[in-house]
């Protein structure tokens, strides 16, 4: 007994000194925080640029290039913004009976190419109408059919139309929108999907619901796996996951769904119409069944939307000041805690400037530019100062995420060896799926193999968070830059750790 003791006595004073002089051949490094604002891919204020088949307008690189690298005040806004994401909608007003044209396909084709070349992403919608056409019909708007969408037979030949030029073009795709249904592509006012109003039945029939469900599958079908479709209502989701009559009391997903590739994981929100009332104006609300009358739903559909979000994209806009105080900034209002409850990654910078000036007098627009999205700050580091070539690679990293979400399309973090002699560069991947990087702190810590190729001399230690995509990962427009001071550097896209590793032989 008293020799095993010894023994045991002794394995733990081995490791006790093994654990101390691994400490000390570490070097222990923390970061200043940065309060700037700044562009990072696929998140904060968006500029919207429509167009049609009546009367197309291509996209402008260099108008582009300068929304991206310039700050922009745009449609009477008290603020300025940096802008990485341009809401693109095309409206196939021409195309209600036929197919799309193959010159108008190519044409939108060209506008990917044009926004590759900018630097910037797309928030993509297709609709058929923008019109709204007022009268004395019975719903509370005035908006009186018939509105000019276009049948289901038709909307289908179009996503299947565009699918080539989706796939080919994911890579500069943030998010698609449901669209093509109703007024806007808003999915209520419609002549062939159930209209929702009080110009029709008042709620929408099982058989529209399957016809809007058909319409879904064929949009997530048509995207990549790992790019995500956002619909306007949350109760448009849970009628597409769990059938026509399903009641708003739905489950939302849980954590392990999220990020799977499956259509439950892909379907985020848009609402575009924030804060504008108590259901924002129809997003929080029932639209009922075959079987069940339209009615009021805030309360479950709005801790549906929260619980769901938090694996989703979710963006929108502003639309009415009516709702104000709510809308303002706190303590009065809860915008900040709205957008962090429902995990916002995005809004419109051109609508409506009633409501997000408001921020701007108020005091928290400099905050939400910041924090729409994720917002990563690298807090501290612990890096070995040598390691002989052949030997693993310990690497803690405190990183918090100090935005309202995560990130929705998936993205690799990188650590990047730069030969301090010849600059070479090595990368090593460091976490396989970005997106669990939620809002909150994280201690990432991983034991690495270094590359046969890295040779004994002197490596600065950089992070890197490239695009998902080999056709945008050595760009660095499209790299994520970390909140914090002198760490950025902008012709390479990395993120200094101000380290150099020594490998020896």
């Amino acid at each position: 007994m008293i020799y095993s003791t010894h023994l045991l006595l002794g394995a733990l004073l081995t490791f006790l000194i093994g654990q101390a002089t691994l400490q000390a051949q570490n070097r222990h490094l923390t970061y200043a925080e940065s309060q700037q604002d700044f562009p990072n891919p696929e998140r904060g204020f968006y500029i919207p640029i429509s167009t049609s088949s009546t009367r197309f307008v291509p996209l402008d690189a260099a108008k582009l290039i300068t929304y991206r690298t310039q700050a922009q005040r745009v449609a009477k806004a008290s603020y300025a913004i940096h802008c990485s994401l341009v809401y693109r909608s095309y409206r196939l007003d021409t195309f209600k009976n036929s197919p799309i044209s193959e010159d108008f396909l190519k044409k939108i084709g060209q506008d990917f190419s044009i926004a590759r070349q900018a630097g910037i992403k797309l928030i993509l919608r297709f609709a058929y109408t923008e019109q709204a056409t007022t009268g004395t019909c019975p719903d509370q708007y005035k908006i009186c059919p018939p509105y000019g969408d276009a049948p289901k037979a038709i909307v289908l030949t179009h996503i299947n139309q565009l699918s080539p030029l989706l796939q080919q073009h994911a890579d500069v795709i943030a998010v698609l929108q449901l669209g093509f249904i109703g007024i806007w592509g808003e999915n209520y006012f419609t002549d062939y999907f159930g209209d929702a109003s009080t110009n029709g039945l008042g709620v929408v029939p099982d058989s529209s619901w399957q016809d809007r469900n058909q319409v879904l599958a064929a949009l997530l079908n048509a995207l990549p796996k790992d790019r995500m479709v956002q619909v306007r209502t949350p109760q448009i989701k849970q009628r597409f996951v769990y059938g026509p009559k399903a009641p708003v009391t739905s489950a939302a997903m849980k954590p392990g769904d999220g990020y799977r590739g499956s259509d439950l994981a892909r379907i985020g929100f848009h609402n575009d119409c924030f804060l504008a009332s108590a259901d924002d104006y129809g997003t929080f609300y029932d639209v009922g069944h075959s079987s069940a009358k339209r009615g009021p739903a805030t309360v479950p559909l709005r801790r549906y939307m929260a619980q769901d979000s938090r694996y989703t994209a979710v963006g929108g806009e502003t639309c009415d000041d009516a709702f104000s105080p709510q809308n303002d900034c706190a303590p009065v209002g809860r915008a900040e805690q709205e957008m962090a409850l429902m995990h916002y990654s995005y809004l419109n910078a051109s609508y409506n400037n009633e409501v997000n000036n408001d921020w701007q007098t108020q005091g928290c627009m400099d905050n939400i530019r910041r924090r729409l999205g994720y917002r990563f700050v690298l807090r501290s580091a612990s890096i070995p100062k040598h390691i002989k070539a052949g030997q693993p690679l310990r690497v803690e990293l405190a990183l918090a995420n100090v935005g309202y979400s995560a990130l929705y399309n998936p993205r690799p973090l990188q650590l990047v060896l730069r030969n301090v002699a010849t600059g070479a560069l090595h990368r090593i991947t460091l976490e396989s799926d970005t997106r669990h990087l939620s809002s909150g702190s994280h201690q990432l810590r991983h034991v690495l193999q270094l590359p046969a190729v890295v040779k004994a001399g002197r490596y600065e230690l950089l992070l890197n968070l490239p695009d998902g995509y080999s056709s945008l990962a050595q760009n660095p427009d499209y790299s994520i830059r970390l909140a914090n001071i002198g760490l950025w550097e902008e012709q390479t896209g990395f993120n200094k750790l101000n380290h150099t590793l020594i490998v020896g032989p």
